[in-house]
């Protein structure tokens, strides 16, 4: 995928993930996901502005160029849509089936130029999220669900099943966590688990890489993260066997009043996750 993506190109790709009942959002979702992430490379290899929003975090060219595509495509379904770069006006709440979009998660691992920077989409319906995609654009990559049809990968002009691995000794396990926001309270945490390796990962690739059998653990215990930066990952793991709660293992819902997750994020591959969120309510506060 490049800046050069046809519109029949678009179509072929979105027709041939091997989902026999796609609902027909998930077309607009790949769309307009493709179409971002071609939209985010071309502002990353030249100049562009970089501004702070209300909460001191950055925006860039690409963030907003991004949310406009991905709004311009997802219009046509004609369902809300709540995004990280637009002012919630709470329609959404009225509404049973919303989008919540994330049109550049990783926003400082863009400017750093880590490459570990995503676009993120979800399709969410009473409370839960029934399409996932998340595009890696550096890579050129898709992943993506759909609620009870699996999770796929797509790269190389392939689509490719995901799920996550196997492994339920904790000594053996991989845990990603975050660059540029890990505390304290979460590297002891980390450590005390007696995991095999940590690695830093930027944005929602730390889900992926457990959707892809690459780890098996992240846990994040702030409260700052908001709905459109997990829903599309929500979905994804599930559909690749893991599993998402919060750090008290408690469900996760989306479309609230209050878009916060207040009380942190913890995924998994699913085999160790009781005992992860156990062994966190033992030692740790939020």
């Amino acid at each position: 995928m490049d800046i050069k993506t046809r519109a029949d190109d678009l179509e072929k790709i979105a027709s041939s993930i091997p989902i026999l009942d796609k609902i027909p959002e998930l077309d607009y979702a790949i769309k307009a996901t493709i179409l971002a992430n071609n939209a985010i490379m071309k502002t990353y290899h030249k100049a562009y502005k970089v501004s702070k929003k209300a909460d001191n975090s950055p925006v860039t060219d690409a963030d907003i160029e991004s949310n406009d595509i991905i709004k311009d495509v997802l219009g046509h379904t004609r369902h809300t849509i709540l995004s990280e770069e637009d002012i919630d006006d709470n329609k959404r709440l009225s509404k049973n089936t919303v989008w919540i979009v994330d049109p550049l998660d990783g926003t400082s691992d863009f400017i750093d130029r880590t490459g570990e920077f995503t676009v993120m989409v979800s399709l969410v319906k009473d409370g839960i999220p029934i399409l996932g995609v998340i595009g890696w654009p550096v890579e050129g990559m898709l992943f993506v669900a759909q609620k009870g049809a699996g999770a796929y990968r797509y790269s190389k002009a392939e689509w490719q099943r995901m799920s996550v691995t196997t492994v339920s000794d904790i000594s053996m396990c991989r845990v990603v966590g975050s660059r540029h926001h890990l505390t304290s309270k979460e590297k002891s945490f980390i450590k005390s688990l007696g995991t095999k390796e940590f690695t830093s990962v930027g944005s929602s690739l730390k889900v992926v890489n457990i959707c892809r059998g690459q780890a098996e653990i992240y846990i994040t215990t702030t409260n700052k993260m908001k709905e459109w930066d997990t829903a599309a990952s929500y979905c994804i793991i599930t559909e690749a066997g893991g599993k998402m709660t919060d750090m008290k293992g408690d469900d996760i819902t989306y479309n609230n009043p209050d878009v916060r997750h207040l009380n942190g994020i913890m995924a998994t591959n699913g085999l160790m996750h009781e005992g992860v969120v156990r062994d966190f309510k033992a030692g740790y506060d939020l």
